[in-house]
């Protein structure tokens, strides 16, 4: 069957947080907060507190984040990796519905060199996120969907981070879809993305992709879903909005909810998130702007 390939690129839907969209019965809606980066900084945290509130004045079933939820753990040491995570759990209090977490490259704990954190350290690497905010890969079921959340980030022996789905992964997704009937509807978050148009779009046709913007292992995974009736794929990491429609699956791509890392918009896309609404076979999505500004941009 020949494959068809549609791609709508930094397209922004801005809704109110006030204005839920009618959704039919078995239907549902839920929100996907990406690249959060939480951090003491730039009123991030007051920042993060009004998209949370914007996701509670729109009642959606859950959330799904996407990954880099702190800012970040990947070069410093326990004291300040400790303050970042205790931010982001007290944060999660504020939500009024489920929230499902990915694992984001700057949730690796001291994997730069300039951490001075020694691999020997118990915590060292994905441990502390795993110690602190739970399992790296897991899958729930709601509404007659099955939801994979699985970890795009594999730290490498020179220290730095490449995107790809280890081998144990490998094997979970087997096992898992093994329990999943192949007519049920499957949705994958991960927050390095499978595939992208950013390289592309962004500086021309023959622009490449490199390791850690992209999960080099990418067509071995998705391969592993022949049969089944994989849908969506939720994706971070890049402050990027992107719809890949390829073969009947979708490739979202979600924004930001820092935008530049609390610097204002990142290529003129606000702060946001996706409010991604579900009835049958049908996915429909918008991109919230909750009506943050910069610190620098509120004292004009």
């Amino acid at each position: 069957m020949k494959q068809v390939l549609t791609i709508l690129s930094v397209i922004m839907l801005l809704v109110s947080c006030h204005r839920p969209q009618a959704i039919k019965d078995g239907g549902f809606t839920f929100a996907f907060m990406t690249d959060i980066h939480l951090q003491p900084e730039r009123m991030a945290a007051q920042g993060f507190e009004q998209a949370i509130d914007c996701v509670n004045a729109l009642r959606p079933d859950f959330v799904i984040t996407g990954g880099d939820l702190v800012m970040d753990v990947l070069e410093v040491g326990h004291s300040r990796a400790d303050t970042l995570f205790d931010m982001y759990e007290s944060a999660l209090k504020r939500f009024n519905i489920p929230v499902y977490n990915t694992m984001g490259n700057h949730e690796v704990f001291g994997l730069y060199a300039g951490s001075g954190v020694d691999p020997s350290d118990p915590d060292f690497g994905e441990k502390m996120y795993e110690r602190r905010l739970g399992k790296r890969y897991y899958s729930f079921d709601h509404k007659g969907w099955h939801f994979m959340i699985l970890d795009a980030v594999e730290g490498t022996p020179s220290r730095r981070y490449i995107g790809l789905i280890d081998s144990l992964q490998m094997e979970w997704i087997r096992e898992d879809l093994k329990q999943v009937d192949t007519s049920t509807s499957i949705a994958i978050t991960v927050h390095i993305p499978f595939i992208s148009s950013f390289m592309q779009y962004n500086y021309g046709a023959l622009a490449a992709n490199d390791s850690g913007l992209v999960i080099i292992n990418s067509k071995e995974v998705l391969d592993l879903f022949k049969g089944h009736s994989l849908r969506l794929v939720l994706q971070g990491h890049l402050h990027y909005v992107e719809d890949i429609h390829v073969d009947g699956i979708r490739f979202i791509t979600g924004g930001a909810v820092c935008a530049r890392w609390w610097h204002g918009p990142r290529n003129g896309m606000e702060e946001g998130f996706m409010l991604i609404h579900v009835n049958g076979d049908d996915i429909r999505w918008e991109y919230v702007d909750y009506g943050w500004e910069d610190v620098d941009q509120a004292k004009k």
